[in-house]
């Protein structure tokens, strides 16, 4: 499974980046405003740190517009991945995009049949909202599940990125049900490392390590 930080924080992604945990990046505008930079230099930024796809989102809502937006966008760097909303507009946008040549990331999916969509209009990527799924009371990795079995019925090149991302156990649930990517906040992605067995039996090995006066160095 890969890895993508959903932020437009440059230190935060830098950090983990320097982990090897960084397959690729996703931002949206939402995520750029609470950044407070400019977004083509905050793109810029990402995509010279990250050598993976970098998701920057058009704000259009008409296809000619959508499709002007990423003329822009993908001018920033050659790892730019143009992300558009799961709409007839998007769609529309998503197979003109993807014929050209360019890497799509369609996002907003709510829905296998959407997915259906996505990957018949040559997506690179779909991005299906688990978290908000479940705040409104349905099961999002259910939708995960479908997601993976269709495209592999049927051998799609759509890879299934994994949104709205709220703990660890959604990543680990997307993993075993066969999804390419998560797209996770840092902080979900820092809370992987821990478990309180493995801070118990570390604090251990040092009390009885210290007992024995030795020193490795």
């Amino acid at each position: 499974m890969k890895f993508f930080v959903d932020t437009a924080d440059v230190a935060e992604i830098r950090a983990l980046n320097e982990l090897g945990l960084v397959d690729g990046v996703t931002t949206n505008p939402s995520l750029i405003a609470k950044s407070g930079r400019d977004m083509s230099e905050a793109i810029k930024e990402i995509c010279d740190m990250v050598e993976g796809p970098v998701s920057a989102e058009v704000t259009a809502t008409d296809a000619s517009g959508m499709l002007a937006e990423a003329a822009k966008l993908r001018a920033i760097a050659d790892n730019v991945t143009i992300k558009v909303p799961l709409t007839e507009a998007g769609i529309q946008a998503c197979k003109a995009l993807s014929d050209d040549g360019a890497s799509v990331n369609v996002t907003l999916c709510f829905s296998a049949a959407q997915a259906i969509l996505a990957a018949k209009a040559g997506a690179a990527f779909i991005s299906p909202f688990v978290g908000r799924l479940d705040d409104i009371g349905q099961d999002g990795m259910s939708l995960i599940a479908e997601i993976c079995e269709i495209y592999g019925n049927y051998e799609f090149r759509t890879e299934v990125l994994v949104a709205s991302v709220r703990s660890p156990l959604h990543v680990v649930d997307a993993a075993r049900m066969g999804a390419h990517v998560a797209t996770v906040p840092p902080g979900v992605l820092k809370q992987m490392f821990k478990h309180p067995l493995t801070d118990k039996g570390l604090a251990a090995f040092l009390a009885d390590w210290e007992k024995t006066g030795q020193s490795i160095l």
